[in-house]
This record gives C-alpha cells, sequence and structure tokens, in this order.
C-alpha cells in the first residue's frame, strides 16, 4: 500500500480546542439577618404595647417599664428591639415579628391613594415622651394613624380639637407614671378607649358622633402613680368632617 492510500485510509484528526468555561456567577449577596432589619413605627409601638401589659400584669415595675420604652423608641433596628422583650411572655409565645408598613386608609380627596406619614421628630406627633419635664402637641397639624404618649414624672399634653384627620381611625397609646397626660378632642369625632389605673386615673370619657364618617379617635394605656384624661372639649368642632 503506498503513502497516499494510506494518508485516505486514515480518519483525519482535527484538534478540537477546549469548550469554552461557563461565565462565572456573581458571588451571592448576603442574606440580611433579620435582626438588623430597620425597625419600623409600628414594630417600635408593638414592644411599647408588651411593654405596657407587662407592667400592669406586675412583670415590670416603673423605673424598667420607663427604661425599656425609651430604648424601644431609641431602636433602629428589629435586633435592638428584641432583648427588650426577651424575658416577657411575648417572646415565649412568638408574638413579636417584623412587621411591614401599612398603607393608611386615605380621607384625602383622591380615593385610595395614601396619606404619607412624616417621620419621627416631624409635625405627625407620633412620638411624645416627657421625663421630668412636659410635651405638647396642639394647634394646626396632621394626625397620623398612630400616637404614643409616654409621661414619667412629667406631662404631656395632646390637643386634637384643630388638628386634620387624613384617617378614619387614630390610636393613641397614652401611658403615665407619676405623670399626667391631657387628651382634648373636637365635640363632634367619636371617642373611645380602655386603659387601667394602679394607684392613679385613668379617664376616657366616651362620646359617639352623630354623623357616621366622623374620625374615631381610640385611647388606651395605663396609669401608674398618675392620670390619663381624654374628653371633648366643649365648642370645639371639626368643619370639614371628611377631610
Amino acid at each position: 500500500m503506498d503513502e497516499k492510500t494510506s494518508l485516505r485510509k486514515q480518519p483525519a484528526e482535527r484538534s478540537a480546542a477546549p469548550p469554552a468555561a461557563p461565565p462565572a456567577a456573581p458571588p451571592a449577596a448576603r442574606a440580611v439577618d433579620e435582626a438588623d432589619v430597620r425597625a419600623s413605627d409600628a414594630d417600635r409601638d408593638r414592644i411599647a404595647e408588651i411593654l405596657r401589659e407587662a407592667l400592669a400584669e406586675g412583670r415590670l415595675d416603673t423605673e424598667e417599664h420607663a427604661e425599656r420604652v425609651d430604648a424601644a423608641y431609641r431602636a433602629k433596628t428589629i435586633g435592638e428591639l428584641r432583648p427588650l422583650v426577651r424575658d416577657l411572655p411575648a417572646a415565649r409565645t412568638g408574638a413579636f415579628r417584623p412587621s411591614p408598613a401599612p398603607a393608611p386608609e386615605s380621607r384625602g380627596p383622591s380615593p385610595g391613594t395614601a396619606a404619607p406619614c412624616p417621620p419621627y421628630g416631624t409635625s405627625s406627633g407620633r412620638h411624645l415622651l416627657a421625663i421630668f419635664g412636659g410635651a405638647s402637641r396642639r394647634g394646626r397639624w396632621r394626625v397620623g394613624p398612630r400616637t404614643s404618649a409616654l409621661a414619667l414624672f412629667g406631662g404631656i399634653e395632646i390637643d386634637l380639637t384643630e388638628a386634620l384627620f387624613d384617617h378614619r381611625e387614630v390610636v393613641i397609646d397614652a401611658t403615665a407614671i407619676f405623670g399626667g397626660i391631657e387628651i382634648r378632642v373636637p365635640e363632634n369625632v367619636t371617642l373611645r378607649g380602655s386603659g387601667t389605673g394602679i394607684m392613679g386615673g385613668y379617664d376616657v370619657r366616651s362620646a359617639e358622633a352623630e354623623d357616621p364618617d366622623a374620625p374615631v379617635v381610640v385611647v388606651h394605656g395605663a396609669a401608674i402613680f398618675g392620670g390619663v384624661e381624654a374628653r371633648p372639649k366643649r365648642g370645639k368642632r371639626l368643619r370639614d368632617l371628611r377631610r
């Protein structure tokens, strides 16, 4: 067999290039630990409510309660809130979970459009704290869906008679320890409430508005060696109940 015939019988050998390596996957983003999630106002309010109940049940004394409530409203993350209720029944039952901020019910001119809530420290008056001093919210101001007030050896005044109501229901968490909280509402809104008085007075003068579309103000909390009072202010009425 000559050389040409031998070359024809041999299969052609071609050098195949190795397959290209798949592109490297980007490094997976580290999952954010739940403890590092930023706390919302609803999370802080829930912790404050758990602490209020623990105070009313005698699980915390007044000093512990005041320290923890102050820490709750200063907390930035869920991890900073958890230790405040770790030794309370709510922690064992898993009652505390970070909650998404609910869209508030709008009362503005555009149906279904939620009114924006100003951040802490603005005109919303969302958190009022008086320790050996006083705090107040009155005049023309826009009421958020929930307001928390803590008076410790101090006094707080919340006057809603000239306020702007963007929400059908407004909740006020009022806790007075060796202090006092006074809440005034217009005559033509509904006022409801419940609370606990321990060596103190807790007085919410319930009133039902004639107009079914009138705002509803709900007050609850506790008074320990102090006083919480909520009542309509005579002669003060909202001009536009549907605003």
